[in-house]
């Protein structure tokens, strides 16, 4: 297929070319074509975030009112093709692409106005905690769970195939927190910092060696009430 870009399209992919040969260092393209997955090494990750950020290119699929570049459909593709053409990183999957439109679409007041900024300097960096040993592609079978204590919920259970969980200072979780006849009713969605005391992290090492995956292990894990994205038992 044949796609004609207008004038400005292609003044645009200029500008990104030129942005990726300033900020995309020797160092950031051999260490991302040494990458095993979609999951950028943290360090050449970030460092490419926040180059992004600076530029007001960190997160180009959020609203402009939240950060996002206000890009049509043609640059955002032109953006991901020259980023995928040089080499470059990949923008933080978990923070920009997962659980940063989540706060966008549900989150409270309090909770875009703290994190997203965080998600978009690269200040914060994210697991995401669904996988469970006996809940995988049953996701809604998940034990994991957060008891209500005052201003707090008490989390106990396991997750695993938890990517970059050794790396990560946040992790957004689903944890079951009522008993309902229907397993995907009862789930919460919540934000929880991964240096709260009772948080293990055991490492996974895959058959090539790598560790890039993780069984993390919640032991009575207080995480405050007001780290809930949406309605209690709703987020599923």
């Amino acid at each position: 297929m044949d796609i004609a870009f207008s004038a400005e399209e292609r003044g645009f992919e200029k500008e990104v070319r030129q942005f990726i040969a300033e900020n995309l260092t020797p160092e950031m393209k051999r260490a991302q074509a040494l990458t095993p997955s979609v999951f950028s090494d943290p360090d050449i990750g970030i460092a490419w975030q926040k180059s992004l950020h600076k530029k007001g290119w960190g997160a180009p699929g959020w609203p402009v009112e939240h950060g996002g570049p206000d890009w049509t459909a043609a640059q955002r593709w032109i953006f991901e093709a020259e980023c995928a053409r040089a080499g470059a990183p990949n923008v933080n999957v978990m923070g920009v692409k997962m659980v940063g439109p989540v706060i966008i679409g549900f989150g409270s007041s309090e909770q875009k106005n703290y994190y997203l900024p965080r998600i978009l300097s690269g200040e914060d960096y994210w697991c995401q905690g669904y996988s469970e040993p006996g809940s995988g592609s049953d996701l809604a079978s998940l034990k994991t769970r957060a008891v209500r204590d005052g201003d707090d919920y008490i989390i106990n259970g396991t997750k695993i195939w938890t990517t970059h969980a050794h790396h990560a200072n946040r992790m957004f979780a689903l944890v079951r927190t009522n008993d309902t006849p229907r397993q995907q009713d009862g789930i919460s969605f919540i934000l929880i910092d991964m240096k709260s005391p009772g948080i293990t992290i055991r490492p996974i090492l895959t058959i090539g060696g790598d560790h890039e995956v993780n069984q993390v292990f919640f032991d009575d894990v207080r995480v405050p009430v007001a780290n809930r994205v949406g309605e209690e038992g709703k987020g599923w």
